[in-house]
């Protein structure tokens, strides 16, 4: 057999799926800027730390020692002891696990429920828009922050009412977002070349709509995490959230705000943990906001 013969019986290089490509392309986009960069690492290391939570903690993050409360940080205690005793840096690390579960409830809960409510009003238009949306007007009347006390004190204080209280105020700005984009795609030639050929208005939407609206739609759920956390931090710290002895980071900054001027460390690293998250958060959708930009993706 030829040489020729054998370059042209030899198999195609497989080349990878289109999403694996964009998903690649907007890493690297995100690894070259030093601010998403941190936003990845924070990210990342949020995540190590919540699936490994039982292997990092240096401790059992519920067990109590009376006889060993509010230590100064040392290499027995990394980040001190509480007032029962308890290891800072392991409750630090077992909180992680409800960070991270709050904020993959809320978007699982926000996103669809934002893009249904966007998609159709922006679709359809007329009374059906203006339905939907004076329904999200009315949540976007009140200070999110408000309206999940509310909703929290209606249902009862615990980490699940605080989960849907947060979600229930948070998918207004989806909404109207995805109404927004929406109105400028359903004019389109693809949308109107889809009605010819058929297509009902559920397809139209599903399959030709909601694809367009995702990146713009993922950009706003990365940045709403901060006040997602932070609405979550606030209902651990009045109490509502989170019940003891559950770590979450603004329910410890509650229990150490008692103890804090002599015992700095309590509420010092809590604090320090959801303000480098919520910044990962916002440094992150900035970072995606300009990767889904359509000059940079052209010009990459």
């Amino acid at each position: 057999m030829s040489m020729t013969d054998r370059l042209s019986s030899a198999p195609a290089p497989r080349r990878l799926p289109h999403g694996l490509i964009v998903a690649r392309n907007i890493l690297l986009f995100l690894m070259r800027a030093p601010t998403s960069l941190f936003g990845l690492i924070v990210l990342g290391l949020l995540i190590t730390l919540a699936v490994f939570a039982p292997l990092i903690a240096t401790h059992d993050p519920y067990v109590q020692n009376l006889q060993n409360t509010l230590q100064p940080p040392s290499a027995a205690h990394l980040f001190g002891t509480d007032e029962l005793g308890r290891d800072i840096f392991s409750r630090l690390v077992a909180g992680s696990r409800i960070t991270l579960s709050i904020i993959f409830l809320v978007t699982i809960v926000v996103g669809p429920l934002g893009l249904f409510f966007g998609t159709v009003a922006g679709y359809y238009g007329g009374k059906v828009d203006t339905v939907l949306m004076r329904i999200t007007d009315i949540f976007l009347s009140f200070p999110s922050l408000i309206l999940s006390l509310a909703f929290v004190a209606a249902l009862g204080p615990s980490l699940n009412n605080a989960i849907i209280a947060i979600s229930l105020t948070a998918w207004p700005p989806i909404a109207r977002l995805a109404r927004a984009e929406t109105m400028t795609f359903r004019q389109a030639d693809y949308i109107a070349a889809a009605k010819l050929q058929g297509a009902s208005s559920a397809r139209i939407i599903w399959r030709s709509i909601v694809p367009m609206c995702l990146p713009s739609v993922l950009i706003r759920l990365t940045l709403n995490m901060a006040t997602v956390i932070l609405t979550a931090a606030g209902l651990g710290f009045l109490g509502l959230g989170a019940q003891p002895p559950l770590p979450e980071w603004g329910a410890m900054i509650a229990t150490g705000r008692r103890y804090m001027i002599d015992s700095w460390w309590l509420v010092t690293f809590p604090g320090l943990a959801i303000l480098c998250v919520s910044l990962a958060f916002n440094l992150l959708g900035d970072g995606l906001r300009d990767a889904l930009d359509p000059k940079q993706m052209n010009r990459g």
